[in-house]
């Protein structure tokens, strides 16, 4: 079996969306079709059962999933380490980030990088499913995220950024021509659904009732960024983000609004305690000593 087919199954399995696999792996969807079709043909049983509105693993699929996992992930890290040997990188630092100005943040990975040559620095953005979970699996080192972040295995370091607040409504939606959207109006407008997020991680990015005890109904799924403001472009939701986004989604069909009722986001890094080493310490003395950026 391929190496590729095989991470195509287990991101199908963490997904289970063949549209989402496709395009969190950077194939088409008739690819990954394909490679679990051969999957099955070998195994002579289905691991997936698929319905037009869902995919869930059978429990052949779930067996075959957690057999094969510590086994990739092994063979993943062994070749991995041999690539950066190659090059002769000793030691690699994975970063994954919420907030989307990466190129904002360039001067911590920047002076990481100087203090730390012997180490591959990866800066990649969060995905939005299972975040804590994927941190806690070890497919990412350091995490980016908006704060409070109260997990009990969880090391809070150093802050990196604070942002205001911005609503983003489609530029023909009724609040458009508003110059700022209080709090309570959020009640009156569809909103994105957050994937396994903690009921109070997400209360702070966006409250679930109003000042005044209405609900912020949230109904419609994004699994990403991309389809996150297509939906707000397409009228279909309004949605809130910190203020960087403004500079980096300069789209015509968008409108930006403040939200004067809505404090501050801040950004600090986030890592698992039980696997604090000298890496992750030496990124959170760089964040220190760069201090905290405004925007």
């Amino acid at each position: 079996m391929e190496l590729r087919d095989i991470e195509i199954f287990l991101v199908l399995a963490e997904e289970l969306h063949f549209g989402r696999t496709a395009q969190r792996l950077h194939v088409s969807q008739a690819r990954v079709s394909q490679a679990i079709k051969k999957q099955e043909r070998r195994i002579g049983a289905e691991l997936f059962t698929r319905t037009s509105r869902t995919v869930y693993l059978t429990e052949v699929g779930r067996q075959f999933r957690d057999d094969l996992q510590p086994v990739y992930t092994g063979l993943h890290d062994s070749l991995e380490r041999a690539r950066l040997a190659a090059r002769g990188i000793t030691s690699q630092l994975r970063v994954s980030t919420m907030p989307f100005n990466v190129v904002d943040l360039h001067p911590y990975w920047k002076a990481f990088r100087a203090r730390n040559p012997q180490c591959e620095l990866q800066i990649r953005p969060a995905p939005f499913s299972n975040l804590f979970g994927r941190l806690r699996a070890g497919e990412m080192d350091v995490l980016v995220a908006w704060l409070p972040v109260e997990e009990p295995d969880f090391t809070v370091g150093p802050n990196l950024c604070t942002d205001s607040r911005v609503l983003a409504v489609a530029a023909d939606h009724g609040l458009a021509g508003r110059d700022s959207v209080p709090l309570e109006l959020f009640a009156d407008f569809p909103h994105a659904t957050a994937p396994e997020m903690p009921d109070y991680w997400e209360d702070s990015y966006l409250p679930f009732h109003t000042p005044r005890g209405r609900t912020i109904e949230r109904i419609q799924p994004a699994a990403n960024a991309d389809e996150l403001i297509n939906l707000v472009g397409t009228g279909e939701i309004i949605h809130g983000f910190p203020s960087h986004v403004t500079t980096y989604w300069g789209m015509p069909n968008v409108r930006w609004l403040p939200i004067p009722d809505l404090s501050a986001m801040t950004f600090a890094l986030v890592w698992r305690t039980d696997a604090e080493n000298d890496l992750i310490r030496a990124l959170a003395d760089t964040v220190r000593d760069l201090g905290v950026l405004h925007f």
